[in-house]
């Protein structure tokens, strides 16, 4: 990891001053650090993982706060220009026959362009190709596990912000077209880690990857196309443009100024720095916490290749290097003070807890049984792992089986202790696991180029 990097784990003599009139909470958005002290989530975050004399730092937190206000820099700035990257940027770095050239003239010598060129030509010189491997293996052993939190515990949790709810609704994103939208974000985690052995690059007789993001990837492409529509997205909200909400969510004078045009003064830029690093955290961290609850054995070691996995795909997806938590320990300190002065509205997440909730009856039809189970079980993996406060705030339903779910623990852990133990049953894990993950790529069979 680059030296740049800070540490943003507090020491023992670190004592919270707020006492400038709680200067931290100049956004609208921003609670006092002691309002949400009995959420579940919190409580479980400060009682397992972090020591016991843990208290918030207030560099950290001015830190989180001041993040608020900055998006991505180098993009916004091709967007100001009207420019569209996301092809131009992989033609110029993929080609590289001696005929090539770039032919639009906004870009030729455009320092943000030249800039993004360069970030995405190469791999910056702390990443660990081994390390990153390492992380993506142990990411994809449970595909089944892989997208129910994704769906039930990283999406889920995070619609209880409405930082992070709010540009959703506003574009519609994840609630009129909410399996779309999952599948879509299913296939970059999927792509992010994606690796030698995983054997996906060769299902459209593509030439199978090399390494672990490599350059020209389709981890490497996403990353690119997604950092350009979260910047036409924040664009266009910071415009106005965004009307999706409308007769969703109540029309409350903090979700936009009376022209219409995004609240900066409450609710910071859209997609900014912070709540870019809390989306990161949600998928690596909170991912993997929830493969260990569920059973899974993953080691120190992998558990530091996933977050520098993400930490690649963050950066590329402009995340500031400097200001992501250096390793697992300032990761939950990073997460706790974030969680703990986030305004809280769970109607708000409402409509899109709804719309990812009904997927199961949509697919296999309103009276099927299989359906109304499948929901009942996502449902409880939610209440189980983030807890019945935010359950109940999103308007889950409750169920008996809940605890089922936990089942899962005694035979994961049985299954990765044989694995590492035996080699014929770790190759028979491995090719169920193909097997498993296949099946959970049917709806990208259908719909996406590269999985066809």
């Amino acid at each position: 990891m680059d030296k740049k990097i800070i540490n943003t784990a507090s020491t023992p003599t670190d004592k919270p001053d707020f006492q400038s009139s709680n200067a931290y909470q100049r956004h609208g958005r921003t609670t006092a650090i002691n309002d949400h002290s009995d959420l579940q989530v919190l409580k479980r975050i400060k009682r397992y993982l972090l020591p016991k004399d843990f208290t918030i730092s207030p560099a950290l937190l001015n830190e989180i706060v001041a993040g608020y206000d900055i998006g991505d820099p180098l993009a916004d700035a091709l967007a100001a220009q009207n420019i569209k990257f996301a092809k131009p940027l992989q033609h110029t770095i993929l080609d590289d026959s001696p005929n090539h050239k770039l032919t639009n003239n906004d870009l030729v010598n455009n320092p943000s362009f030249s800039a993004l060129t360069e970030q995405f030509s190469s791999h910056p010189d702390w990443f660990d190709p081994k390390l990153a491997q390492i992380g993506a293996v142990a990411y994809r052993r449970y595909p089944l596990m892989l997208i129910w939190l994704l769906r039930n515990v990283a999406l889920m949790a995070g619609y209880s912000i409405p930082a992070l709810s709010l540009p959703l609704i506003q574009t519609g994103a994840l609630m009129h077209d909410a399996l779309p939208r999952l599948m879509r974000t299913y296939a970059y985690i999927l792509a992010v880690s994606e690796h030698p052995s995983s054997n996906m690059s060769t299902r459209n007789q593509n030439k199978p990857i090399e390494q672990v993001l490599a350059i020209g990837s389709e981890g490497w492409r996403q990353s690119i196309q997604v950092r350009q529509i979260h910047t036409l997205v924040r664009q266009n909200l910071l415009k106005g443009k965004g009307s999706a909400a409308t007769g969703v969510i109540p029309n409350a004078e903090q979700h936009h100024n009376p022209d219409g045009s995004w609240n900066t003064n409450y609710w910071g830029i859209p997609i900014n720095q912070t709540d870019m690093i809390a989306t990161h955290l949600q998928f690596s961290l909170l991912i993997m916490r929830g493969l260990r609850l569920l059973g899974a054995r993953i080691s120190t070691e992998e558990a530091e290749g996933i977050l520098h996995l993400w930490n690649l795909a963050s950066y590329w997806m402009g995340v500031d290097l400097d200001r992501l938590p250096k390793d697992e320990a300032a990761c939950w300190e990073w997460l706790y003070t974030y969680l703990s002065i986030q305004q809280l509205d769970f109607k708000m997440g409402q409509p899109l807890a709804k719309a990812l909730h009904d997927l199961p009856r949509q697919l296999m039809g309103e009276d099927n049984r299989r359906g109304r189970f499948v929901e009942m079980v996502n449902a409880s993996v939610t209440r189980t792992l983030v807890g019945d406060d935010i359950g109940d705030g999103l308007n889950l339903p409750k169920s008996k089986i809940r605890f089922g779910v936990l089942s899962s623990v005694p035979i994961l852990f049985a299954l990765d202790t044989a694995r590492q133990h035996n080699a014929s049953v770790a190759h028979k894990l491995e090719a169920f696991r193909a097997k498993r993950q296949d099946n959970m790529n049917w709806w990208l069979k259908k719909n996406d180029d590269y999985y066809k």
